[in-house]
Parts: structure tokens; C-alpha cells; sequence
């Protein structure tokens, strides 16, 4: 769920030359070229990845999350296209404990274009305090993205709404390949209050 940050990152470290133009400086006024140059890079990278795990706004991430009990599988009930989903039906996530105390995801969706099941390996840490639904997630090395439980079930752990860094990227996961069309219906209208475009979404497949 980071693609766009990824992008961003690539688009706008190119504008940024690491190796000075060959002009006759001394070696000192080179090597302070060099460092602004590099200083320039650090800061664009810094203000991306940050940006990366920022919360949306007027979204905000649920209090008195319990891991243990969100731990395990769930199936995508709807979400937002992205390209790293698209094509993809039967989607499910498996979320898991770390050796290191973060999380373990499992994401797997059917391609029928291609005849065969998808899968991705990512880890998810928690950005604030624990009881808190607001993790960062990667899978893609170093980069991370924001992972916002902003929607859940507090007493059995069935449903839940997530968020990415901006409103372009929302999911309703269920414990049940099927969610009860009165409680799907009530988190899209959160959902829609909260400014998140769903009339976009995607509606899951999972008979």
C-alpha cells in the first residue's frame, strides 16, 4: 500500500544530482556542493517516507485495540483499486506475531487472468502506543506506509475499516467471507463521511 510514496520518491530524487557538474572549483568548494546536493536528497526522502505514514484527514485511528484479538485471517469485503490488487478476487489477510514484536501480513488474492493464486509477504510495526489502530507496513524494503484501523467491531473483533495514508486507499475486512449488507451498508456511509470516494469501490466476490 505504498506505491504512490514509492513513485514520489523515484519522480522526485531524480531532480536531485549527486554527481556535481564538472566545473573548475576548488576541491573544498566541490565537496560543499556535493554535501547541499546530498542534504537536498535526504530532506525530499525524509518529508516522503514521513508523509508516507500520515493519517488522513479527519481520520482517526481507533482507541483500545486489542492485537491478540486482530491477529488471524480476514477477507476483503470491498476496497479501493490500486495496481497491486487489481485483478485480484478472493482476497484475504493473515496477520500474524513477529519474532521482533511486529507483525507479520499475508496477503493472497486470486488472478483469473492469469490462472493462479497471488501472494505478498509484508511486516507492520505499531507507530504509536500498541492500543492504538495506527501501524506503519511494508513490503517493499524500507518503505512503509501508513496501515489505519479507523472502523472496528470492539467487542468480537468481526469487522473493521482501514485506511492507507490518503483517502485513495480504504478496505472493509471481515472475519467471514460475507459481512451482513446492514453492517456493510453503515461502515461505507462512515465511510463516506469521513470523504473517502465510495462510490469507487470494489466490491468482493467471495462465494
Amino acid at each position: 500500500q505504498t506505491e504512490n510514496c514509492h513513485q514520489n520518491v523515484m519522480d522526485n530524487t531524480s531532480h536531485f544530482n549527486l554527481f556535481p557538474i564538472s566545473v573548475k572549483l576548488t576541491n573544498l568548494t566541490t565537496c560543499h556542493f556535493r554535501l547541499k546536493n546530498m542534504n537536498k536528497l535526504f530532506m525530499v526522502l525524509i518529508l516522503l517516507l514521513t508523509g508516507c505514514v500520515g493519517i488522513p484527514e479527519n481520520v482517526k485511528p481507533v482507541e483500545n485495540f486489542k492485537l491478540e484479538s486482530y491477529l488471524g485471517k480476514w477477507y476483503e469485503i470491498a476496497r479501493l483499486d490500486h495496481s497491486f490488487e487489481r485483478g485480484l478476487s478472493q482476497v484475504t489477510a493473515n496477520y500474524n506475531l513477529r519474532d521482533d514484536g511486529g507483525l507479520q501480513i499475508i496477503n493472497r488474492g486470486y488472478s483469473a487472468k492469469e490462472n493462479k493464486w497471488k501472494e505478498a509477504e509484508g511486516k507492520a510495526y505499531f507507530v504509536r502506543g500498541s492500543d492504538q489502530g495506527y501501524l506503519k507496513a511494508s513490503f517493499f524494503g524500507p518503505f512503509y506506509g501508513s496501515y489505519i484501523v479507523f472502523g472496528l467491531d470492539h467487542k468480537n473483533y468481526q469487522y473493521s475499516l482501514v485506511s492507507g495514508p490518503d483517502k485513495s486507499y480504504f478496505w472493509i475486512l471481515a472475519r467471514t467471507p460475507q459481512l451482513n449488507e446492514n453492517i456493510k451498508s453503515a461502515l461505507i456511509e462512515k465511510a463516506a463521511a469521513l470523504g473517502f470516494d465510495t462510490s469507487k469501490l470494489i466490491h468482493a466476490n467471495n462465494d
